[in-house]
Formats: structure tokens, sequence, C-alpha cells
């Protein structure tokens, strides 16, 4: 396995700090990051180990734009796990699709992996800024898949990591907290024959189907043309 610089968004707990975890202990150059210097403090221990760190709130376009600028005056990256999300409240999208969206416009990076969600099969394929958690979900799924048909020589893929028991998911959540972070290490480190591809919606390092709209130029294109409005950056 070849070591890899690898930037995941908020990482301060849950399914992104366990991915800091594994993957600095794998070696690999780790760029965390925390909302606030209050959020970051809980991952002292990883930047006490060599990780890097990055804080800005997400929700804030400047911000998100700062933390860009930030990026590129570092080392290129090999890797960006876009792991933060909220569930609900007016920081769905900014957080959930805007953010992802601008950090992809403005970071190179050659593997990209989007945390979605099976509740994602209950967006609506219309573009609502105003719009639910499936919405996101739905929406930075497309993203992933526009991405990945637009960036050929990107690796771009979604993952489902299941309804875990973290902050969000609630201590009863079903699902797997340990098989929840595997796949999207899986993805921007393996030189695995299947983690080569592009374009997939993954759960548990299986692909899966994902809502139809997510493959769906016309609605990739309608999402793309909204966030270049909203946002005033081209992909």
């Amino acid at each position: 396995m070849t070591a890899r610089r690898i930037l995941i968004t908020g990482s301060a707990d849950g399914l992104g700090r366990l991915t800091a975890e594994t993957l600095l202990a794998q070696g690999h150059d780790v760029v965390v990051h925390a909302r606030t210097p209050a959020r970051a403090a809980a991952i002292d221990h990883l930047v006490r180990r060599g990780a890097h760190l990055v804080v800005g709130d997400l929700e804030d376009r400047d911000t998100v734009r700062r933390v860009a600028a930030e990026l590129n005056d570092t080392p290129p990256l090999d890797a960006v796990i876009h792991n933060a999300g909220v569930y609900s409240g007016r920081a769905v999208m900014p957080v959930n699709v805007i953010a992802p969206y601008l950090l992809t416009a403005l970071v190179p990076a050659q593997r990209l992996v989007y945390l979605s969600s099976g509740m994602h099969l209950g967006g609506r394929p219309v573009i609502r800024w105003d719009g639910s958690y499936s919405d996101s979900k739905l929406y930075v799924s497309t993203l992933a898949a526009a991405v990945a048909r637009l960036r050929p020589g990107v690796l771009s893929n979604s993952v489902d990591p299941g309804w875990v028991p973290t902050r969000m998911g609630g201590r009863g959540a079903p699902d797997d907290l340990e098989l929840g972070h595997r796949t999207q290490e899986w993805l921007v480190t393996s030189d695995d024959a299947d983690a080569l591809t592009s374009g997939g919606y993954w759960h548990h390092r299986q692909r899966r189907e994902p809502h139809r709209s997510v493959h769906d130029e016309s609605f990739q294109g309608l999402l793309l043309r909204s966030l270049k409005e909203e946002t005033g950056v081209e992909l």
C-alpha cells in the first residue's frame, strides 16, 4: 500500500475520527478537520501523532474557500473523504452539499469519497436549497457520480456507511460501527481492482444501486448548474 496524503472533513468525532485514526496508524499522511478550535481539542492526540489540522466551519462558504486556500498551500492531497455532515437545521445543505462541491472545485485530489446514506433513496430529484437530509444525500451522491463522469482521471465514489451508533446516528443505531468506516478507507488507499473503479455507490465494500437520478446526466447537469449559480464557482 502506497502512503497517501488524505483529508477527512468532520474528523473530530464519529466515523471521521475513526477513519483518521485508522489511516494514521497505517502510515498515511492524514489531514484532519474540525469545525472550531474547541472541537479540534478532541483530536489533539492525532495531531501529536503527526496528523495535520485544518479548522473551519463548513457551513460558511467564505470559510470553505479559506480552508481550500490553506490546503492548496500545503503538499498536494491524494484523496479527500467528504465525511462532515449534519442531519437537520439550516446547515444541512451548506455542509452536506455546498462545502463538498466547493472543495471538489477548488482542491485537486485523485481519489474522492462522498459520504451518502441509504436515506438518499427518499430524496427528491429537484433542486431545493432548503431541502431535507435525504435530499442532501441524493445531491451529494449525484455530485460524486457527476465528478466520476466529467473527470475520467479521478476516482470518485459515494459511500453509505450504514446507520451506525455515532452522535448523529444515536446510541441505538443497529449497524456496525467498525464496518461504517472501512469502505471509505479502502477506496482512498487500496490498489485492489474494485477500489480503482469510479462512479460507484458503495455499502460495506459492495456496490449497490443508487437512486435512479444519481446517474441521470440531465439531473447531474441541473445540480451542477445550480451549484455554480449558488456559489459562483464552476466545477
